[in-house]
């Protein structure tokens, strides 16, 4: 995962948002910059990529990417409806085509009954919707960190490629 090897999602997805020139920034919280970190990884991913906000605490997912207040307290860090406003937040806090977001809970602690470890929503925003997954990963807290990341890559890879 990650290589430059021209299979890698993170280099195919930077190989689509060229040809479509289109521009992309993501808002992380349980990958902890992960998604960046791989498209970065990438040479010329300038071109395309805008940057990224990780956001950890509701203060910064409310004051970074503005995502509503009530949508955090009521249905939690860790929804399908923060999931999606973030995406919206950092696509307008970049002005880029593209806003990705990811927020779960990878592990070990901080699960609920209602919210399990491994809970994990991505999102994307573009021009033409919005689009939000629901997944439940069970290995480690990196194992659930990095399937994450994949996830979060392969629904760009999937909006690029017309497939939502």
């Amino acid at each position: 995962m990650g290589s430059p090897d021209g299979n890698a999602l993170e280099v195919l997805v930077g190989r689509l948002l060229t040809r479509r020139g289109l521009t992309l920034a993501v808002a992380e919280s349980c990958t902890g910059g992960l998604i960046g970190h791989r498209i970065t990884n990438i040479p010329g991913s300038s071109v395309y990529y805008q940057g990224s906000i990780t956001a950890y605490s509701y203060d910064v997912k409310e004051l970074l990417l503005h995502v509503r207040h009530d949508s955090l307290y009521h249905y939690g860090a860790v929804s399908e409806q923060t999931a999606r406003d973030m995406a919206r937040g950092v696509q307008r806090a970049f002005r880029s085509d593209i806003g990705l977001a990811v927020t779960g809970i990878a592990g070990p602690d901080g699960g609920t009954p209602e919210k399990p470890v491994g809970l994990v929503y991505v999102a994307l925003a573009a021009p033409d919707g919005a689009w939000v997954e629901r997944h439940m990963w069970s290995g480690s807290r990196r194992e659930n960190k990095a399937r994450s990341a994949e996830a979060a890559l392969d629904l760009l890879r999937r909006y690029l490629e017309g497939q939502l």
